[in-house]
C-alpha cells in the first residue's frame, strides 16, 4: 500500500487517517496533508468532531521518517521538514473542535506529539511510547511544548533523557499522555465512537470555547515551534546525527 491521509465524515464525525508503510512514519508530504486536513476540518459546518488515528494494528506512528532525515543536507531543508510537525500541532491546537486520539500501538517522537495534540486520546495496551530523539543526536524540541503540556515537567524529562526507553501504556495514562487505555482496539473503538458521538450531538459553540480554555497560554506556539525547529534542522546536519540515523536504518 502507498501512504495517504484520508478524511470520512459521518454524522458529524470526521474521522481523519494517515498511513506510511514504514510503520506510520511521517515524510514532509504526510506531515503537510495532515496539518491541511485538520485545518480544512476545523472550518466544515458539517464536522462536530473529529477522530484522528492511522492505519493498521501494533505502530501508531513511527516518528519522522529516517529516509528524509538523512537527505537533509542545508538548514534551510532542516527547518522546512521539523516546521511540518510543527505545523501539526499548531493546527490540532487552532483546530475549533474537539479532536479524540486513536493510539492503537506504539508511538515515537513525532507520534507522541501528535497523540499530546490532540483533547482526548484512547489508546490500547500497546501503546507504549518514546522520545528517542537524543537517541540519534537531536531532541524533541518542535513537539516538546505539546508533550509537556501533556504529561507535566518531570515526565517529559524523563523520557527526553531516557530516549531509548519504552514508556508503556499505563504509564503514559497516569502521566496524562492517554486519558484511557484498553485490552484490545476493539474494546477501544466501541469508546471512542461513544464518545465521538456524544460530543457531534453538542454545543459547537459551548465546545469551541472550552477548547480555547484549554488550550490558554500556547498562543505563541506558532513562533514557539518555528525557533525549535530551526534547532533541530541544524542538530540533523551533525556527523554525530547522520552516523546515528545510518546506524538506526541498518537495525
Amino acid at each position: 500500500m502507498t501512504e495517504y491521509v484520508k478524511i470520512n465524515t459521518e454524522n458529524g464525525i470526521g474521522k481523519i487517517e494517515f498511513f506510511h508503510p514504514q510503520s506510520n512514519s511521517l515524510p514532509g508530504h504526510i506531515l503537510a496533508e495532515l496539518a491541511s486536513t485538520i485545518t480544512k476540518a476545523g472550518e466544515d459546518g458539517n464536522i462536530k468532531v473529529i477522530i484522528l488515528k492511522s492505519a493498521g494494528e501494533r505502530a501508531f506512528c513511527a516518528g519522522a521518517s529516517f529516509d528524509e532525515l538523512i537527505a537533509i543536507d542545508n538548514e534551510a531543508t532542516g527547518k522546512q521538514f521539523f516546521s511540518g510537525f510543527a505545523n501539526v500541532i499548531n493546527a490540532a491546537r487552532k483546530c475549533p473542535k474537539f479532536i479524540i486520539g486513536r493510539v492503537q500501538g506504539k508511538a515515537v517522537g513525532g507520534g507522541v506529539g501528535m497523540a499530546s495534540a490532540t483533547d482526548y486520546c484512547f489508546a490500547t495496551k500497546f501503546a507504549s511510547a518514546k522520545l528517542s530523539e537524543l537517541a540519534i543526536g537531536i531532541g524533541p524540541f518542535v513537539v516538546g511544548p505539546a508533550v509537556e503540556r501533556k504529561v507535566g515537567t518531570s515526565a517529559f524529562s524523563a523520557m527526553t533523557i531516557n530516549a531509548t526507553k519504552w514508556f508503556d501504556a499505563q504509564w503514559a495514562r497516569e502521566k496524562g499522555l492517554y486519558t484511557e487505555v484498553f485490552d484490545s482496539a476493539e474494546q477501544m473503538d466501541i469508546e471512542v465512537e461513544k464518545l465521538a458521538t456524544t460530543l457531534s450531538n453538542s454545543n459547537p459553540e459551548a465546545m469551541e470555547g472550552l477548547k480555547k480554555v484549554m488550550w490558554q497560554g500556547t498562543d505563541h506556539w506558532d513562533t514557539l515551534l518555528m525557533e525549535r525547529a530551526v534547532s533541530s534542522g541544524t542538530l540533523v546536519l551533525s556527523d554525530f546525527t547522520r552516523n546515528a540515523i545510518n546506524k538506526f536504518k541498518t537495525k
